[in-house]
């Protein structure tokens, strides 16, 4: 909840795969609301009355999850409703933006290997998510990364960190 706020307001790239990691987490932990304080907010360095915030926190994802029927896979749709908002900002900035379109016709390539490997027909911009949240799991694991997949990734981090910070920006007027 500490860290999901702080990158709420700060960078909304990194918010929304920090949402999708806690979603993932929970899944692990089983939904299993001991587990999760045992593990989630017992170590933390905090009061009582905000361990049990943030256990209360936790529980309402889960019971976001379990409303939208998504224990198994899939994000929450309020993470993808943030990913329909950063898609409107990027088809505007596509048309309006020569920096972010020369970084968007970059990327576009890899966009669409991920597309393919994924089979998914979402946007562009969910599917440079899913190939971010798939590079934090392949590090997590601590698998070897092709050095053209880095690149591809690279490519995509770059885009993504430009349409992150225009999304701050134009949040801020």
């Amino acid at each position: 909840m500490l860290i999901a706020k702080k990158k709420r307001n700060e960078n909304i790239a990194e918010y929304v795969l920090y949402m999708w990691q806690i979603e993932d987490l929970l899944r692990v932990l089983k939904f299993d609301r001991d587990l999760i304080f045992r593990t989630l907010v017992e170590p933390l360095n905090v009061s009582d009355d905000k361990k049990h915030e943030i256990l209360y926190w936790y529980i309402g994802i889960i019971d976001l999850l379990k409303e939208e029927k998504k224990e198994e896979f899939g994000h929450n749709y309020h993470s993808l409703h943030v990913i329909r908002e950063l898609n409107d900002l990027h088809l505007s900035l596509v048309e309006n933006d020569a920096k972010y379109k020369s970084l968007f016709v970059a990327a576009k390539d890899d966009i669409e290997l991920f597309r393919e490997k994924s089979a998914k027909k979402t946007s562009d911009i969910e599917i440079a998510f899913d190939a971010l949240y798939a590079k934090l799991l392949l590090k997590m694991k601590h698998e070897r990364i092709s050095d053209e997949t880095a690149e591809a990734f690279d490519r995509i981090t770059s885009m993504i960190a430009y349409l992150s910070a225009k999304f701050h920006e134009d949040s801020a007027n």
